[in-house]
């Protein structure tokens, strides 16, 4: 098995869209052993729900969302999880800061660092900037930011599976 987690500031727009958008490319994909979840960096929106707008984008997908429920993201999760993508720069330095190893700290990688388009350029130059604070089309920015690094991240995934850690 393969968990995966997503990370952002509250855990109701960025990472519970990516969650769910790169579980539903991993079944696609047949690997059905892949578990996707997401949470936030901060206790700010935990036990609340999905914002309605990401919600929305989902179900344009085809997803179901509604049963999300923000929590936030515990350094104990580092002993399970095999990625951890961040969606922004500040998401990355706190994971990285979180993290009690080095092996653990090499698990924290920038979500559109697998986007090919930005792959190749630093950290702070792949952020995912937060759609909360706009209207629609900033949610279907972020889905189309998220969209373009999935073939990515199903490629890494793979090659996880084939080459594990340590082997």
């Amino acid at each position: 098995m393969t968990l995966i987690a997503v990370i952002c500031t509250g855990n109701i727009c960025r990472s519970p869209m990516a969650e769910h958008m790169i579980r539903a490319a991993a079944e696609e994909a047949g690997l059905f052993e892949v578990f996707v979840t997401s949470a936030a960096t901060t206790g700010w929106e935990v036990g609340n729900p999905i914002d309605p707008r990401a919600l929305t984008i989902l179900r344009e997908l085809g997803l179901n969302a509604e049963d999300h429920v923000a929590r936030q993201f515990e350094v104990v999760e580092f002993n399970n999880v095999d990625l951890v993508l961040a969606l922004d720069t500040e998401h990355y330095m706190t994971l990285r800061h979180m993290a009690p190893t080095v092996h653990d700290r090499a698990k924290v990688r920038m979500l559109r660092g697998f986007d090919p388009q930005v792959a190749h350029r630093g950290v702070h130059d792949q952020g995912i900037y937060d759609p909360w604070y706009g209207d629609m089309s900033d949610f279907e920015t972020v889905r189309d930011l998220i969209s373009a690094a999935i073939p990515g991240i199903i490629a890494y995934v793979e090659e996880l599976r084939e080459n594990p850690p340590g082997h």
